[in-house]
């Protein structure tokens, strides 16, 4: 199965925070950098209907626009299926 996706914008402190937190627990994502990517951009807005960063696609569960607060419940959900 492929990793699930983590839309990013460098020097986005809730991005680098989520990273952070994904590196502490080891869950391995595949990283798309959003900015000066208008491919990326698009694809992260057809998704999640927004343009802001972290977003993240797990296998088709979007969690938009977030922080590590709804980060881990939002991975406890996915852990759970």
């Amino acid at each position: 199965m492929s990793l699930p996706i983590l839309y990013i914008k460098p020097g986005c402190p809730w991005c680098d925070d989520v990273i952070a937190y994904l590196k502490k627990h080891e869950i391995e994502v595949e990283t798309v950098i959003v900015s000066g990517n208008p491919e990326a951009m698009q694809e992260m807005i057809e998704l999640s209907g927004q343009s802001k960063a972290p977003t993240m696609n797990w296998h088709g569960e979007v969690l938009a626009d977030f922080g590590v607060e709804e980060l881990v419940p939002f991975l406890e959900r996915q852990s759970g299926n």
